[in-house]
């Protein structure tokens, strides 16, 4: 018999799509934190991110409030911050299992998930109710990435069969759910297995045969998983296909088209492509990422479906991240994989030499005079 649905609270919902924006927990922790399924994180937050221009552009009248109604609100909030004080210096104990009986399901004014914030326990402590992928998952998909780096042309049926013999009893079923999760993609054609944005839009592919000789004449970008020691995160990165600088790069916890603008504008801030070329996931062939582009005249290339070799600059980007960084080390929480990650890059643009630049930077090609 299937569980009854849960109904969070809107506190609840501002809660997590908030820790999803700031991008510090994996969404395994804010699941397993809050007691919510790692979907819902992603709904909350693009929801979040669409409803907050209208907090700018509400009429006047609904904005400016008396003063009078500023000082109650304060003075409610004041109150409330009291309140919680009060009951938190009542309340200061160390032990998990002190923290469980300390909370109060009926208490007036306090929710659950309140008291748990205060006792800094996490919400699911409480529930019992973990959510999120388990250590297993976490450690198969681990497993998954390094193979899939390895050997990017294994579809799931050989990822499944590797697996199994390693002494991993899975299906194909389970390593086709942890690979989609992942982004993972099998660089052979195959029939729609990356699914177009919104706008349905797909650009042809004007890479091929081209004569790529001077920088910012051809950018592209792609999207890869970063592990880390509590969950996983992705990371986004356009690169200059001529001298291989990557201009820029970006970290989120949730798979959405947010963080590939946030990236792209930061490289359009270093310089202007003729071509941008993307693979067509649902991300680059958004109607917020494709008008992006086409409000700064760039011609929008998109690779063919499943040819991950058609964006094989990025593909060896990601090789040398893998291999040169992440898996030579642990991150344990999303900040210091975003730290190492920027010191490798300044690593990877500055001073790790090129063979296929006679041995060059990315940095000394891209700004030669």
């Amino acid at each position: 018999m299937a569980s009854p649905r849960k109904h969070h609270s809107a506190e609840i919902k501002a809660k997590v799509a908030l820790e999803a924006i700031k991008g510090v927990k994996t969404t395994n922790e804010i699941a397993s934190e809050y007691g919510v399924h790692p979907t819902q994180i992603s709904q909350w937050k693009k929801q979040v991110l669409d409803e907050l221009p209208e907090i700018f552009t509400s009429k006047r009248g609904e904005r400016n409030k008396s003063e009078e109604e500023l000082t109650a609100t304060l003075y409610q909030e004041i109150g409330q911050l009291k309140m919680q004080l009060d009951w938190l210096k009542k309340n200061q104990v160390g032990s998990l299992e002190q923290k469980r009986r300390l909370i109060e399901p009926d208490h007036a004014d306090l929710s659950i998930a309140t008291q748990c914030q205060l006792l800094n326990l996490a919400r699911s402590s409480y529930s019992y109710h973990p959510v999120g992928e388990t250590e297993d998952n976490l450690h198969l998909m681990r497993l998954l990435d390094e193979q899939y780096t390895r050997t990017p042309f294994y579809g799931i049926r050989k990822m499944t069969a590797w697996l199994q013999t390693q002494g991993y009893a899975v299906n194909h079923k389970r390593v086709a759910r942890l690979m989609r999760t992942m982004g993972l993609e099998t660089i052979y054609s195959k029939p729609r297995m990356t699914m177009p944005g919104d706008n349905e839009r797909i650009y042809p592919y004007l890479l091929r045969n081209l004569t790529i000789d001077r920088p910012n004449y051809v950018w592209s970008t792609d999207i890869t998983y970063i592990r880390t020691a509590k969950g996983f995160v992705y990371l986004i990165a356009v690169l200059d296909w001529f001298s291989r600088y990557v201009l820029s790069w970006e970290l989120s916890v949730t798979l959405d088209v947010t963080f590939c603008l946030e990236a792209l504008e930061q490289a359009l801030r270093l310089g202007h492509p003729e071509i941008f070329n993307t693979d067509q996931g649902v991300q680059f062939t958004s109607a917020e990422f494709t008008q992006r582009l086409e409000a700064e005249q760039i011609r929008i290339s998109h690779d063919g479906r499943g040819r991950a070799l058609d964006n094989i600059f990025v593909e060896r980007l990601w090789r040398s991240v893998k291999y040169e960084e992440v898996y030579l080390k642990e991150y344990d929480t999303v900040p210091t994989a975003r730290r190492n990650l920027q010191q490798y890059f300044a690593f990877y643009n500055n001073e790790r030499l090129h063979q296929a630049l006679d041995y060059r930077t990315p940095a000394a090609v891209h700004y030669a005079q």
